[in-house]
């Protein structure tokens, strides 16, 4: 099935039980707030609490990368909005239309909010069922996707994203994207599965070793969101 926003927003509020995801307004990923102005973006919550993801991402990573980077994307882009073409647009649809600084910052407030939920506290291990039959057709194995997966993250030059997805095809890639780029861009790809690996998502609590924070990003997998994703 092809990738929705009205789709993941279904997906978020199953996976979380945010209130928040549960009845999206005109189609949109993340929840606007009326003003007597405009429409504005607002940051929505982890679906965990901010200490749940340790002791592999402390509450302090994520206090600074959703609590303030995250929030940053927000509030420029609530900056660049009013008065323009995107004023009434979705975010998703903002994506598809931008570019410049409305794109970078729409694009990053959705790759942020995927991130969070691709995440869960009882996390890890491995996928069953359809992911895992499907990451066995086209990887040969878990442990060769793992592996590839890993490699490519580690080795994604400067900032961005790793990304696993579904291609129009039905086939699974691993897609790297640099700076704030990503796979909703077109409808080539939906996105199951992503790795932040800008370094303000792991420098606290791994400074500059992202292996190490690759290596700590399987222990928290949450193969349910990835397995809702796939349809």
């Amino acid at each position: 099935m092809k990738f929705t926003t009205s789709a993941f927003v279904a997906a978020c509020a199953l996976a979380s039980g945010a209130d928040a995801f549960a009845t999206p307004q005109k189609n949109a990923f993340v929840p606007r707030t009326s003003t007597a102005l405009n429409m504005a973006f607002e940051l929505p919550p982890l679906p965990y609490d901010k200490n749940a993801l340790e002791p592999y991402i402390s509450a302090e990573t994520l206090d600074f990368h959703h609590g303030k980077h995250h929030q940053t994307y927000v509030t420029k882009l609530n900056g660049l909005v009013p008065g323009t073409e995107f004023e009434d647009k979705s975010l998703e649809e903002i994506i598809k239309t931008s570019t410049g600084g409305v794109f970078n910052n729409a694009a990053q407030v959705w790759n942020h909010t995927f991130y969070w939920h691709c995440l869960a506290p009882n996390g890890g291990g491995q996928p069953t069922g359809a992911v895992a039959d499907a990451i066995e057709a086209n990887f040969g194995s878990f442990d060769e996707f793992k592996a590839k997966f890993t490699e490519a993250a580690v080795n994604n030059f400067g900032s961005g994203w790793t990304w696993l997805v579904k291609k129009s095809d039905g086939s699974l890639d691993i897609v790297n994207t640099s700076n704030a780029e990503t796979p909703i861009s077109s409808d080539d790809a939906t996105p199951l599965l992503t790795m932040d690996v800008w370094e303000h998502a792991y420098y606290i609590d791994y400074r500059n070793v992202r292996p190490d924070y690759a290596k700590a990003f399987w222990k928290l997998v949450n193969w349910d969101f990835v397995a809702r994703n796939m349809y």
